[in-house]
């Protein structure tokens, strides 16, 4: 055997023979990365939104949520922590972020309009209402954030009416809310189901202003 082959071996030819080594693909630029992980963290968001609002919390799982977002689940919890901080975020992007951007006499109006229009076209838009009523009661976990969300709404509302027991009629506005929530999208009872929202928001709030404008006794 000649003394190329010897030194190298199956590349009898000797060296001219090999193949370059694989050179790994150069990393993305950072403003790439950055629109990478922007776009990931949009989807983790709106899969955790839609399946909040069919599921409830409890009945979402982490798994679920990186499967429709087409995501890994690492990147669920680096970006947000855990499921409930997946929740947190869901709810400011959608509830308080209406609540902090309206005027509080616009406020029930708004989210009124907000649920009755997604549910009759099934587009995407806030669906922190149906996170809520699917998820109220649920368990503990999603407790305190749901309480957060309510809690505030009340505040906003219960200035409404300038009288001492703004705090009850603000509560009874957001039961009116949350019951026609209720029954027109997770109970899904016509004929409130497919009605027009402009006709339900008429009724509605021509009855609200009587809740804001009767005298206290």
């Amino acid at each position: 055997m000649g003394r190329s082959t010897m030194l190298y071996g199956r590349y009898p030819d000797g060296p001219s023979e090999r193949k370059p080594a694989m050179e790994s693909a150069p990393a993305p630029p950072s403003g790439e990365r950055r629109r990478d992980a922007a776009a990931t963290r949009r989807r983790l968001l709106e899969a955790a939104r839609d399946l909040f609002a069919e599921r409830g919390y409890e009945g979402t799982t982490v798994r679920s949520i990186a499967e429709r977002a087409g995501a890994n689940q690492a990147l669920l919890f680096r970006y947000f922590g855990s499921k409930q901080g997946l929740l947190t975020e869901v709810l400011a992007q959608g509830g308080l972020e209406q609540l902090r951007a309206t005027p509080p006499e616009e406020l029930f109006e708004t989210a009124l309009r907000s649920m009755l229009t997604r549910s009759a076209v099934g587009g995407a838009g806030d669906r922190s209402l149906e996170v809520y009523l699917r998820s109220i009661g649920r368990g503990d976990e999603a407790a305190g954030t749901l309480r957060e969300l309510g809690e505030e709404y009340q505040s906003v509302l219960a200035g409404l009416s300038g009288t001492e027991d703004g705090a009850l009629r603000a509560d009874l506005a957001m039961a009116w809310l949350l019951g026609i929530g209720l029954m027109r999208t997770v109970v899904a009872r016509e004929p409130l189901a497919g009605a027009d929202p402009d006709d339900v928001c008429r009724l509605v709030l021509g009855t609200l202003r009587h809740l804001w404008s009767a005298p206290a006794e």
